[in-house]
């Protein structure tokens, strides 16, 4: 499983970004996705979840009312609306997909595969 993560950038504080994750798999739907980020100087972190169906998610508190996942099976693609940033926002953002059967919402410790990153940056 190949994925790819896009649509960062530089964005004011309160402004939004939507992230994408396009994945090189013929059984995309088989997958869970999810997001997670990386501050510098910090471990990286779990920001959201989603089920192979798109009919679970979970969100990090950090995040919850501001971001919004998202999937579309049939595009092989994954998002991640991000509103209301702000600097602490500021990371490397990576997707990745779990293989393991069903949904356990609690994707902490990581996923199986993982794409290469895409900064965001919040300005103050």
């Amino acid at each position: 499983v190949q994925l790819q993560a896009s649509g960062g950038g530089l964005v004011q504080a309160g402004g939004s970004l939507r992230l994408s994750c396009a994945a090189s798999v013929r059984t995309f739907s088989n997958y869970a996705v999810g997001w997670f980020r990386q501050a510098p100087g910090k471990e990286r972190e779990f920001v959201s979840a989603i089920s192979w169906s798109g009919g679970t998610t979970t969100y990090a508190d950090s995040v919850k009312g501001r971001f919004t996942i998202s999937r579309d099976n049939a595009k092989n693609t994954a998002y991640l609306q991000m509103n209301s940033l702000k600097p602490e926002d500021t990371a490397i953002y990576y997707c990745a997909a779990d293989k393991s059967p069903g949904y356990s919402g609690d994707y902490t410790g990581g996923m199986d595969y993982w794409g290469k990153g895409t900064q965001v940056t919040v300005s103050s």
